[in-house]
């Protein structure tokens, strides 16, 4: 295209004396764009409205972590059962059904197991046999606190009749026959008979109980189940949400400021100080892990809550993912700190190139920055709408993963039980309670996970667009205030978007996340196919593969890159998604030779940036999660995996919206430059003195172009 063509598209136009107007680029006659991406995405957002409304009906997140007793109660939950809050732990009262639900080929479920809601778990006595009766009801006349006082026993006040059935482990009453310990709020019992509680049983006349390592590991397979495991990973991110605000919001609020202050008057010295501050951070959360997973020091996470005998080993599938994650992060620091050490000369003779991108910052510095105090604050308006509403979604997340019909089992067993308010035996009704999920509820949960994505990436677009749009309203007034241009850029660039290109935007930051979305659920099958060994084993499958993975993380980075100079051609010429992101496609392939290396070391820096807030808030977030609180029963969390991994992500986000304004600005000026050479055949008018200097000069560019010898 040449510039005259290009010009038309782009729609400068000239005054009534034939003058282009200054800024005529930046306020020339707009109309509304891509507006049907607009209606679908407030249509989406009802949507998700919607869906969210359902997880908060229907949903209880204690749900992901206690269990349920034998009349359906979820414990702990205070309006379930009168007297119910405080009982959080579950227990499995008939021995012989927990045993039998553990051998192989038995039709028994350990989910109709009778079960009850205790305050902690019960241990046998050395001198008696202890009892652990269902819910005081019909005749026995106890309240609920009575009942816990007396450690959960009214053996001697029951009748003969209801006695024998105790006997028979038909209840109301069952013996304490073996310790357990709390296990993520459920009672696992340890394979290891009380002799004399055991002894006073077989003297009462009790049926024979079994004893076997069985009993051990049926309640063990049940905690650490895939689902159990899952659900206590988000009851995780609900446990540890003051440390979301804290280390996933304040911190790298607090950190991004301070950096991008560091930047601008530490100029020479931030290659090095981002450097070596990204590797003794990277060294930082990699120790952490270590602790976590108990390869250094005795910080190793438990699975058991509370005080607990020192010689019981109890073991659980979040500390074998924590050592995975452990071992994946020192091959992260590993490779991080190779790579540092290999582009340290780099960086050193890369010098000239970082003051180049840095002239970008004074030019934006001292003309666009010079209302700075607006810009740089400008941030806080999508980074307080972003907080309001990841605090909704990961809220109504986990109303949406506890969704589901408590219902009985149809478990077809031979089982009895005494019914207090019957005051009989009952052998109808004695099956377990389980949580059912209806297909939708999975649909439901996609499509909250999208809405997630979606919307972090339209009011990151937003941020950089209005960004784009103050720091293109300077450079076409010369780098001066004028009566064409607003004083107050940044407010203008955001009635612009609001007026006529939140469409554009829409369909931008849809794009992005479909393509994300395809990549996610490609990888998805990928591990399927995987764990059902359909992994391809021939050198041509392997490297079709890895062709296809490669293939799509660069159609990944190119859209995202794409969106990005969109976003700014967007903020420039209000032009539709598809053409704005076309003409700054061919500005880029015309003047490659300009600026096809002068921005890399300033990404670079900005990239590893990014990444010294996020780890930051790791490592706060480790020292957090490490105090009493967390570590406590009623808010000790699985693992600091799930919590830690969300605030490196919150982290990084916020660090994007403040770096946006170093990033967008440079990436700006330079299509700016563009543009404006284009448009007067390859002689930037509006190019501030300093950047025409430094761009023009073919000798500059050839030497900063160059890679170091």
């Amino acid at each position: 295209m040449s510039g005259s063509s290009l010009s038309a598209v782009i729609g400068r136009h000239p005054s009534s004396d034939g003058v282009t107007q200054m800024g005529g680029t930046i306020r020339h006659k707009r109309k509304c764009r891509d507006i049907s991406f607009l209606v679908i995405f407030i249509a989406f957002c009802i949507a998700m409205i919607v869906n969210s409304s359902f997880g908060f009906n229907q949903g209880n997140p204690l749900r992901l972590t206690h269990g349920l007793d034998y009349k359906g109660n979820v414990c702990g939950d205070k309006f379930a059962y009168h007297g119910l809050g405080e009982l959080e732990l579950r227990y499995w009262q008939n021995p012989n059904q927990v045993y039998q639900s553990g051998l192989k080929g038995s039709q028994f479920k350990l989910a109709n197991a009778r079960s009850i809601c205790l305050l902690d778990c019960p241990i046998p006595s050395d001198d008696s046999l202890d009892w652990v009766c269902d819910y005081p009801e019909g005749e026995i006349s106890l309240s609920m606190t009575d009942w816990i006082n007396r450690k959960y026993d009214y053996f001697e006040f029951l009748t003969p009749e209801m006695r024998n059935s105790s006997l028979q482990l038909q209840g109301p009453c069952y013996p304490v026959i073996f310790p357990s310990v709390n296990v993520y709020w459920s009672c696992q019992f340890i394979a290891r008979a009380s002799n004399s509680s055991l002894k006073l049983w077989q003297q009462m006349g009790g049926v024979n109980i079994y004893e076997d390592i069985v009993i051990d590991k049926s309640i063990h397979k049940l905690i650490n189940s895939h689902s159990a495991v899952l659900k206590r990973y988000m009851a995780d991110i609900g446990k540890a949400w003051p440390v979301l605000i804290v280390c996933g919001g304040i911190l790298p609020l607090f950190l991004s400021v301070v950096w991008l202050l560091m930047i601008r008057h530490f100029v020479a010295a931030m290659p090095w100080i981002t450097v070596v501050l990204f590797n003794v951070l990277i060294i930082s959360v990699t120790m952490f892990y270590y602790l976590k997973a108990g390869w250094m020091g005795n910080d190793v996470i438990s699975p058991i809550i509370g005080e607990h005998d020192p010689y019981i080993n109890v073991s659980g599938r979040e500390l074998t993912h924590l050592r995975t994650a452990t071992i994946v992060m020192t091959f992260i620091m590993s490779v991080a700190i190779l790579t540092s050490i290999a582009i340290v000369r780099r960086i050193l003779m890369a010098t000239s190139v970082l003051k180049a991108s840095i002239i970008y910052d004074t030019i934006v510095a001292a003309k666009v920055i010079g209302e700075v105090q607006v810009l740089i604050i400008f941030p806080l308006i999508p980074y307080c709408i972003l907080a309001v509403f990841y605090m909704f979604w990961i809220s109504a997340a986990l109303h949406l993963l506890s969704t589901g019909q408590i219902v009985q089992n149809d478990c077809n067993s031979n089982c009895c039980t005494y019914d207090l308010v019957a005051k009989r035996v009952n052998c109808d009704r004695c099956c377990g309670y389980s949580i059912h999920y209806t297909p939708h509820i999975r649909v439901a949960i996609l499509f909250h996970l999208f809405g997630c994505y979606w919307a972090t990436q339209f009011f990151r677009a937003c941020s950089s667009t209005v960004i784009a749009g103050s720091v293109a309203s300077y450079y076409w007034a010369h780098g001066e205030t004028s009566p064409e241009i607003p004083s107050l850029t940044v407010f203008s660039s955001m009635k612009r978007l609001m007026h006529y290109s939140l469409g554009s935007v829409a369909l931008g930051s849809l794009i992005v996340s479909f393509v994300e979305s395809i990549r996610f659920l490609l990888e998805s099958i990928r591990r399927k196919l995987k764990v059902d060994s359909y992994e391809p084993d021939n050198c041509l499958g392997k490297a079709a593969y890895h062709s296809s993975q490669c293939f799509l993380r660069c159609i990944e980075w190119i859209m995202k890159s794409a969106n990005r100079n969109a976003y700014i051609m967007i903020a420039i010429g209000g032009k539709s998604f598809f053409v704005a992101s076309s003409i700054a496609t061919e500005l880029i392939m015309n003047n490659v030779l300009k600026i096809g290396r002068l921005n890399v070391i300033g990404d670079v820096i900005l990239f590893l940036g990014k990444l010294c807030v996020s780890l930051s808030s790791v490592v706060f977030a480790f020292l957090m999660l490490d105090t009493h609180m967390y570590k406590s029963s009623h808010d000790k969390i699985s693992s600091p995996l799930l919590p830690v991994t969300v605030c490196w992500a919150l982290g990084y986000i916020v660090a994007s919206l403040f770096f946006a304004v170093v990033e967008m600005s440079i990436d700006t000026i330079v299509l700016s430059y563009c543009q404006d050479s284009e448009e007067h055949q390859g002689t930037a008018h509006y190019a501030p003195p300093l950047l025409i200097e430094t761009l023009s000069d073919q000798n500059e560019v050839q030497r900063l172009t160059q890679a170091p010898q």
